[in-house]
């Protein structure tokens, strides 16, 4: 069944009366009703734990010595199910230390006995106009939280990063055990783009197992009701495929761009004592109302870069064609640089630039109007040319600020370790590491590719003269990687029975 959305600002607050002597609790049951407040008791603290289950309170009155669970057992309890209630402590005059401790472990304040009533109805107010302060700090957090959340999500035009805010939020804001989105793949059809787990969900079952999302299902309730919380067995009615363990709570909230319904969030809890309240899936719905714009930015960007990155392959291969001898020249270094850049060490993202830059690192052949690859030596007009390729690939990168990354590896794979090399002479460790890594696969591929002007040369004898070079052409250390990663490449293409070229 669905929870009330009552809003708590326009009920009383509950109170619940806790004692094991029927006359103090109704007596107590009576006054605070006089006074306005909505009242429930319990014997003692197990069947307060109970009522705390079932219902929310904002108070809990207890006395300190009762059976079956007594009233630090039941604050401990109040403190790991429902830490926004208020706890007061009833108690004798010989057990003044014990309330004194009980405050300690998080009792708000205590009352003795015998009491006036005129003092418990004031520590009671007193007690509420905490709950309350508290309550609006919190809120006031959760504010700041949300615009930091709102800004994140606005900042990022990565559709992944956008998915790791935005689930993020919805763990640590609406304190979910698991998160899933759905997005529109493109095709008009809702598929799971980001599932997470809260670090402290601890089960043993995989992802699979938790269940599976049907969208033909959230769009006919979204269809009749904008809001969506369930609890228990009601849960169930929005999954496809039923989770093994059964989930307790679940709020979902709509991404939607221009009336369009783009995809879901969805938070959802599968511990047995935690329920979403109203509170909960509002402050989701914002987290989801910035995100459908992001998401959406998100997959205009990434189509965007893929365009760019279509054109600019296509003008890579353009320049592998000016000449039948440069041929699949621009893919063969960016899979030897990638293979260099894996051998390095170095991370996911850096190996990614490395292999683009690789890719387009002759881009600025473009702007040389030249036969680049005529038989015999090129002349020094030519050769000046030739050597200002560099340049105009950086010019071309430029405008395109997602491919900036790309630009030292383009721009410097010409330089040398020994300062000799161009556009700007620049030595050892003031070249970036991708236009080093990027000029000894350039070399390789050089040399062991046919030329208009000589026939490949092997590899051993290629290697050789890359060992050679370094410490002058080539920095040193990332020769000496290369060399052993293109042999142990070529080594395992052996095991694989595959051709491996002398």
């Amino acid at each position: 069944m669905y929870e009330s959305t009552h809003d708590e600002s326009q009920r009383s607050p509950r109170i619940l009366v806790v004692d094991d002597e029927a006359v103090i609790r109704d007596i107590l049951a009576d006054f605070l009703a006089m006074e306005g407040f909505e009242v429930r008791t319990a014997p003692d603290g197990a069947a307060a734990l109970a009522e705390l289950t079932g219902s929310p309170f904002d108070l809990v009155l207890s006395d300190l010595k009762m059976p079956h669970m007594g009233g630090i057992e039941l604050l401990d309890a109040i403190a790991t199910h429902a830490p926004q209630v208020v706890t007061i402590i009833m108690t004798g005059f010989g057990t003044v230390e014990t309330a004194i401790d009980a405050m300690k472990r998080g009792a708000y304040d205590y009352i003795m006995k015998p009491f006036k009533m005129e003092e418990v109805v004031h520590t009671v107010r007193r007690g509420l106009e905490r709950r309350k302060l508290a309550a609006e700090n919190m809120r006031l957090k959760e504010v700041l939280s949300l615009y930091k959340v709102s800004e994140a999500i606005a900042a990022s035009l990565s559709l992944d990063e956008v998915m790791r805010t935005v689930t993020d939020a919805a763990l640590h804001e609406v304190h979910a055990d698991v998160v899933v989105v759905l997005i529109d793949d493109g095709s008009g059809k809702l598929v799971e783009r980001s599932r997470v787990r809260n670090p402290g969900f601890l089960t043993s079952l995989e992802d699979d197992a938790l269940g599976e999302l049907a969208p033909a299902k959230l769009a006919e309730h979204f269809a009749v009701d904008r809001r969506l919380r369930a609890h228990g067995e009601r849960c169930l009615e929005f999954f496809s495929n039923a989770p093994q363990r059964p989930p307790s709570s679940m709020i979902v909230t709509q991404l939607t761009m221009a009336s369009r319904t783009i995809g879901y969030i969805a938070a959802i809890s599968f511990s047995p004592h935690r329920t979403f309240d109203e509170g909960q899936r509002k402050l989701l719905s914002i987290v989801s109302d910035r995100a459908a714009a992001a998401i959406e930015n998100a997959k205009l960007y990434e189509n965007l870069k893929a365009t760019f990155s279509q054109t600019i392959k296509g003008l890579a291969n353009a320049i592998d064609k000016m000449d039948r001898y440069t041929a699949g020249h621009s893919i063969r270094v960016a899979a030897y640089a990638q293979l260099l850049a894996i051998k390095l060490g170095l991370p996911e993202d850096q190996i990614e630039i490395v292999r683009q830059a690789a890719l387009m690192h002759d881009i600025g052949k473009i702007g040389c109007v030249m036969n680049l690859n005529k038989p015999g030596i090129l002349t020094d007009r030519e050769y000046d040319a030739f050597k200002r390729h560099p340049g105009f690939g950086r010019e071309i990168l430029e405008p395109i600020e997602f491919l900036s990354p790309l630009i030292p590896g383009v721009h410097f794979h010409h330089e040398r370790w020994d300062g000799q090399g161009y556009p700007l002479g620049l030595s050892a460790q003031e070249i970036p590491l991708v236009a080093r890594i990027i000029s000894v696969a350039d070399a390789y591929d050089a040399m062991t590719s046919d030329r208009a002007y000589r026939r490949a040369l092997p590899h051993a004898v290629t290697t050789h003269e890359i060992r050679n070079c370094a410490g002058r052409q080539f920095d040193p250390d990332v020769a000496r990687e290369f060399v052993q990663a293109i042999e142990q490449e070529r080594s395992e293409r052996r095991e694989r029975n595959e051709p491996v070229p002398d």
